[in-house]
């Protein structure tokens, strides 16, 4: 049992940290001071935050929730992003820049955002890349 439960979190671990690497790639505004170590932290502290964390603000936030029709769930994806820049020394998120992406088939325009509005942003492209690893993995 025990087994599992480690094989579970290690495997949060792995999609938690490609996710945040493909993030970093992909926008600019989140920053790690100390280079892999605080990365490897910074990931660990979001598949706590994501494994235990985020249940918690969910059931505190449930009424705004269930209000917005599931809508508020990336605010509490944004405040555990956020407890984990406080808790992670040399991991922040100063501001969140995507140079946009045109092509044949589709054109998503250049996006800048600053204070919650960067911890949002984030929040949603990290829930975006994880889901989409949680679902090929199943």
């Amino acid at each position: 049992m025990l087994l599992l439960g480690m094989k579970r979190i290690l495997r949060h671990f792995i999609i938690e940290a490609a996710a945040l690497y493909i993030v970093t790639r992909t926008a600019s505004g989140m920053f790690f001071e100390n280079g892999t170590s605080t990365f490897l932290l910074a990931s660990g502290a979001i598949t706590v935050a994501t494994l235990f964390g985020k249940p918690v603000i969910n059931i505190l936030l449930l009424p705004l929730n269930l209000v917005t029709f599931g809508l508020f769930r990336w605010v509490s994806s944004a405040v555990a992003l956020y407890i984990v820049t406080l808790v992670v020394d040399g991991f922040r998120i100063d501001h969140f820049a995507y140079s946009g992406l045109s092509n044949r088939w589709i054109d998503i325009p250049q996006m800048n955002f600053t204070g919650v509005l960067a911890f949002v942003a984030f929040s949603f492209l990290l829930s975006l890349v994880t889901s989409v690893f949680h679902w090929v993995r199943n």
